[in-house]
């Protein structure tokens, strides 16, 4: 299973459509170096929408891919296509500048609209993905018959959007089965967290079989947000799953780079990489001030020294525990 990271796409929303080019660049240099390597970005509405749809950015699209270059090397690096601007075109461009793939999106059922697009993506050597927007206004059974037939046309790999963040735990795992069943090609999950939820869907996606889980950094996304992307690796982390991601050099990068910067935008996460990892760890935030204390004295790291003291004791950890694990760590 591996994350899909929307940040540079979706997250573009809580700004107006996409990220300037410093963000940009922050952003693709953050998740890279802490080995998150699917990445979509862009126009917040994809490629062609800047012309097409008047959905103006900070960047045009061949800006976008310019800026992107010096990273294509580093991973699997793309962006969407809202399926009316899936024109040659546009697709000729994204392939020219290197892109590994487009993503194709329209809503449930209008799946038909699609299958040039599949074949033009495929024509240019990259990689056709499809979102299935608003999903949860099918049926799991109509569902997954659509996505039979988009793998029918060359589909490479589909996801279930849960655009209105309506679903639950128990749909997320009806309708990832379903698609599971209908067709060989991944299955993907996408959800916003209107209800809450965003992380439950995702624990109930994999548990289901989707090998591929939308997310973003700070949770940034349209409306109430997708799935924070460190929030997912450490939820992963516990059951030693996602281990590549480096979730220590992940959190730091929010710390000191990415969360001042989106402070000053007036953009908060709802948890804090300090309360994510009290939750990954069982800690209770009562002990937190002489973590602290310690970490600033042993000079460990505050988050791998609550973890590692909280493998041993979750109930109260004493000053001296805390001492004798952090000067282990160094």
């Amino acid at each position: 299973m591996q994350l899909f990271d929307c940040t540079l796409r979706d997250g573009g929303n809580v700004l107006g459509n996409g990220f300037p080019k410093d963000l940009t660049v922050m952003i693709l240099q953050g998740l890279l170096d802490n080995n998150i390597t699917r990445i979509e970005f862009g126009n917040a509405y994809g490629i062609g929408a800047y012309e097409a749809d008047g959905k103006t950015a900070p960047l045009t699209d061949m800006e976008y891919l310019d800026l992107v270059q010096p990273f294509l090397h580093r991973g699997e690096i793309g962006m969407f296509a809202g399926v009316k601007n899936t024109t040659e075109k546009n697709i000729a461009l994204a392939a020219s500048r290197g892109i590994k793939f487009l993503r194709i999106g329209a809503n449930a059922g209008d799946g038909d609209a699609a299958k040039n697009g599949i074949t033009l993506i495929r024509k240019y050597n990259m990689f056709p993905r499809y979102s299935l927007m608003k999903g949860y206004i099918l049926s799991a059974k109509d569902l997954a018959e659509e996505a039979k037939k988009l793998e029918d046309w060359g589909l490479g790999a589909i996801t279930i959007m849960d655009s209105a963040g309506t679903m639950t735990p128990y749909q997320v795992g009806e309708y990832v089965e379903a698609l599971k069943e209908a067709v060989s090609i991944p299955v993907g999950f996408h959800g916003h967290n209107n209800l809450g939820l965003s992380a439950a869907n995702a624990l109930a996606a994999e548990k289901n079989g989707a090998c591929e889980l939308d997310c973003g950094l700070l949770g940034m996304a349209r409306s109430a947000g997708n799935l924070p992307t460190e929030l997912a690796a450490a939820l992963f982390q516990r059951d030693q799953k996602l281990k590549e991601i480096n979730l220590f050099g992940l959190l730091e990068f929010i710390d000191t780079k990415l969360a001042p910067a989106m402070a000053e935008h007036s953009y908060k996460a709802a948890v804090s990489p300090q309360d994510l990892i009290l939750g990954f760890a069982g800690c209770h935030s009562n002990f937190l001030g002489l973590f602290k204390e310690t970490a600033v004295a042993e000079k460990v790291n505050l988050y791998e020294l609550i973890i590692e003291v909280s493998k041993k004791n979750r109930k109260n950890p004493s000053k001296d525990d805390m001492i004798t694990t952090a000067r282990k760590l160094k």
